[in-house]
């Protein structure tokens, strides 16, 4: 019975309440759903299929369907985004189905029910068609990143607010992509397409027509209570984020961290003035370089804060600055190393006695160790604690260290390439550097197929300051992708919406990130602590 009181409880029950008394064959409840969610599904099902008529009618199936397998909901405070589920899988099938653009034009409603409502009349609707046809031709040239929010903001009277919760995105967001998708539309089509919109809103008839759509049954029972156990897990996994968070900082930083070190023991080795200086001023300079550039990815997230419509040019300057940076910065460490070893030559010539010590003679153990013990002709162990001479090559081994290295299992140094390399630039499976490339690739600047860093590209990105992924993408400032992007700025055809909400919430991921940071902080610093330890007791000494 529909008394005045019973309407009001259910307008202002949750999604919760109202699975359950639909579950209990309340018809009621389901129609406060319908009410709740149709101008979403209608402007979502618009949206993809650029015809009024067709968009109600799959919206309408949803809810059917939605009634029939309510039983089937595990998570009932989840209804909105299971819905939407349902419908973009029918919007899916239907073009497969179809096998052709969607229908241009606007059909009015043929079948409505006599009832008193605000929907146009027969003729009204006739004479809309052309409208809807000019509509749809301008909308359709949008991606659907803008015209979804742009479609359910006029439909909500211009509510930014009302968009944000429809489609689980952030305010700042909606305003990012309303102030994108209006630039892309014609100037002149713009006022039409506000009007036609907001006159093709469902109301009270739709609402009708899908409780008269519905079967007899009452949906099947669900046997599960309600998503407690979910929201207890939710609740309990934000120290888990956080620890997660901090090793994913020390994660970034680790390729810095390893850059000191390699750099200190550099120092460590000089045994000449000269040598000294031109060691302190190329640490200088990478550094230098490396922090201004890490302030200007800061700063284009300043100018994407100032500018959010111009976010597509600001990641093409993004995507340049840091190819172009990553290639000259390596090419500047790989030069500095070469000039240091020439300089060790030249210094060895012009002062012999800075180079009596017996770490410093040729093929002293001290400087330079060679395990004797072989597999496939070479060394388990190829370590090298001091700076070559020119005519020296890298050190190679199954385990590798040095200025350069190539280690089949293990490598480190200024540049390093192995199975698991460390070092300045590095290349590997799993890569650790100031500018790394790997399979799975930690640092500040790092690329790859998982690639965690400060600057980080690859399938799968995170980075504290900006991230660029194929598939996903996930920063503290700026995020980029082809697919799904979370960031206070990011560029994704799902970008900060419901899918990357649940890219960003799951616990298990907070957990799997981190166990592997953890260990890879832990299996990259502990050798490179190490081996400084050991360049600093075999031949480090003042020059004199």
């Amino acid at each position: 019975m529909k008394t005045p009181e019973v309407m009001a409880l259910l307008h202002t029950a949750s999604d919760t309440d109202l699975v359950a008394a639909c579950l209990g064959g309340n018809r009621s409840a389901f129609e406060q759903i319908v009410e709740r969610y149709q101008r979403l599904l209608c402007s979502l099902a618009y949206s993809a299929l650029g015809d009024v008529g067709a968009s109600e009618d799959a919206a309408q199936e949803t809810f059917v369907t939605a009634w029939l397998k309510l039983g089937e909901l595990r998570e009932p405070e989840k209804l909105r985004a299971w819905l939407c589920a349902i419908l973009r899988f029918k919007l899916s099938h239907a073009r497969r189905r179809d096998g052709r653009e969607p229908a241009r034009g606007a059909a009015p409603l043929d079948h409505a029910l006599e009832l008193p409502s605000d929907e146009p009349s027969a003729d009204t609707a006739a004479a809309d068609r052309d409208d809807q046809a000019l509509v749809w031709r301008a909308l359709r040239e949008l991606p659907e990143t803008y015209r979804e929010p742009l479609v359910l903001f006029y439909r909500e009277h211009g509510s930014i607010e009302h968009v944000a919760a429809e489609l689980d995105l952030t305010e700042d967001a909606v305003k990012q992509r309303l102030a994108r998708g209006r630039t892309m539309l014609k100037e002149h089509v713009l006022a039409l397409v506000e009007g036609a919109l907001a006159r093709s809103t469902p109301g009270r008839v739709f609402t009708v027509g899908v409780l008269a759509a519905l079967p007899a049954l009452a949906p099947p029972a669900q046997a599960a209570a309600v998503g407690t156990a979910a929201a207890a897990a939710t609740k309990g996994a934000g120290g888990l984020a956080k620890l997660a968070l901090f090793a994913t900082i020390l994660a970034s930083v680790s390729g810095f961290i390893t850059t000191v070190l390699t750099l200190r023991m550099n120092l460590d080795q000089a045994r000449t003035a000269r040598e000294q200086r031109v060691v302190v001023v190329t640490t200088a300079v990478l550094f230098g370089t490396f922090i201004g550039f890490l302030l200007f990815v800061l700063g284009l997230r300043v100018a994407a804060a100032h500018w959010p419509d111009r976010l597509p040019a600001i990641a093409l300057v993004h995507h340049a600055a840091v190819l172009l940076f990553a290639a000259g910065w390596s090419f500047l460490l790989v030069r500095a190393l070469r000039v240091g070893r020439e300089l060790r030559s030249a210094e060895r010539r012009r002062e012999p006695e800075k180079f009596s010590h017996p770490s410093d003679r040729a093929g002293s153990r001290l400087a330079e160790y060679r395990s004797d013990a072989t597999l496939f002709g070479l060394p388990l162990v190829h370590l090298r604690f001091s700076t070559p001479d020119a005519d020296k090559g890298p050190a190679v081994g199954w385990i590798a260290g040095g200025d350069r290295a190539i280690g089949l299992l293990f490598a480190f140094g200024g540049w390093a390439f192995g199975l698991v390399s460390v070092g300045g630039v590095t290349g590997g499976v799993l890569s650790l550097g100031a500018v790394s490339i790997g399979l799975v690739s930690l640092g500040a600047i790092c690329f790859g197929g998982v690639a965690v860093g400060s600057v980080s590209a690859g399938w799968h990105a995170s980075g504290s300051l900006s991230a660029t992924g194929w598939e996903t993408a996930r920063s503290a400032c700026l995020a980029f992708s082809q697919h799904i992007a979370a960031a206070p700025f990011a560029l994704a055809p799902h970008a900060n919406d419901a899918a990357a909400q649940r890219m960003m919430a799951d616990p298990k991921a907070g957990r799997d990130w981190l166990i592997i940071c953890t260990l890879i902080v832990v299996l990259s610093l502990v050798p490179t602590t190490l081996y400084a330890r050991a360049v600093r007791r075999r031949v480090a000494r003042p020059p004199g």
